[in-house]
């Protein structure tokens, strides 16, 4: 099969811009950065030159401005792919980014001081995949002298930042006096929501149907509401009316949890006692009647009933904090000096937090 030079380089990513982010985009950024078209190394060629103004200090390393910009354009394709997303998602996007390369610095210098060397093996058969895919490939067979260098330090790079997370993330197992109080302050977890079980008539109505035809819908409703209230069988009324598939069975809906219902339907069923129907509910597929059939309150499961269950998020949210505080702490060791002069104001974000502690 043959690959076009343009569908190649989308692959592997042009060498030059390769060789500028190599060694910072971070493993959130990685496939990414695999992902970069011809058309973006074309618009980075015609900006003007910032591959020697620094971006940020990380110690003696320098991260450049064409860094930063090269790692938020994937990013930003990754993320919002070809739509002009909002300036408060953008100003959360640019600090991710600028973190994540801050971090990636710290991080990989970190598993270098741990003596942390590069699977050599799992490189060689990523690389070998590569090998593979393009062995057809004019345009791989021309370049790929030059183009491999680049692509196995990107390779060994991600290897000793997947070993050294494996590795701080790899927490003692929690006992049973930690599981216990876990289980103890986080008790909303491991409880079940009440459930209710509903008879549904239906009345479908397209959403983008002309208002009198919902007011026509609505009609209905009331005086199927009003027949059912008068003593008439719910079953045999949703036989003939309803347009949902419980019409088959009546009306009956089996028992779901709370939050699986539309909200206005979930209004309607938290005043109703079992037995009792609705008011007409207008939804977004036509308008509803519901008879509440039962209620199960919620229940909180005993912890033998979910001690594995307990057992895992304890032992992820452990790991998480190992993972955030290597790079809290790394960070205070080595402070780094990040020019913020082009990111938008955060006062843009509806959530104003950098994510300084994520490594990306």
């Amino acid at each position: 099969m043959r690959v076009s030079s343009t569908r190649l380089r989308r692959a592997i990513g042009a060498d030059a811009l390769r060789r500028a982010v190599a060694s910072r985009v971070g493993l959130a950024l990685a496939f990414g950065w695999l992902l970069l078209v011809a058309a973006e190394s074309r618009a980075a060629d015609n900006r003007p030159t910032l591959v020697n103004v620094p971006f940020a200090r990380v110690g003696d390393v320098v991260i450049t401005q064409k860094e930063f910009d090269d790692a938020f354009a994937v990013a930003a394709r990754n993320k919002f792919y070809h739509g002009k997303p909002p300036e408060a998602d953008v100003a959360k996007l640019q600090r991710e980014v600028g973190d994540g390369l801050v971090n990636d610095v710290l991080l990989v210098r970190e598993a270098e001081r741990r003596k942390i060397k590069p699977d050599a093996t799992a490189v060689k058969s990523q690389i070998d995949g590569y090998e593979s895919r393009y062995r057809t490939s004019e345009m791989w067979q021309k370049n790929k002298a030059t183009m491999l260098p680049g692509l196995t330090r990107k390779l060994e790079h991600d290897s000793l930042l997947e070993q050294l997370r494996a590795t701080v993330r790899a927490v003692p197992e929690p006992g049973e006096a930690q599981l216990r109080n876990y289980y103890e302050q986080h008790k909303d977890k491991f409880t079940e929501p009440e459930q209710v079980k509903l008879s549904l008539i239906l009345l479908k109505v397209d959403p983008s149907s002309p208002q009198t035809q919902w007011n026509a819908a609505m009609a209905e409703a009331q005086a199927i509401v009003k027949r059912l209230r008068g003593g008439a069988d719910f079953a045999q009324l949703a036989h003939l009316h309803s347009g949902d598939a419980s019409a088959a069975k009546g009306g009956a809906i089996d028992y779901v949890h709370r939050g699986m219902l539309p909200d206005a339907a979930q209004a309607a069923i938290d005043k109703l006692q079992p037995g009792v129907v609705s008011d007409p509910v207008v939804l977004l597929e036509g308008v509803a009647v519901l008879r509440l059939e039962g209620r199960k309150p919620a229940r909180l499961n005993a912890l033998p009933v979910v001690r594995q269950r307990a057992h895992d998020l304890l032992v992820r949210e452990l790991a998480d904090k190992a993972w955030s505080d290597l790079i809290a702490s790394l960070r205070r060791q080595t402070p780094p000096q990040v020019d913020t002069s082009r990111y938008l104001p955060l006062a843009l974000a509806k959530a104003p937090q950098a994510s300084a502690a994520q490594a990306r």
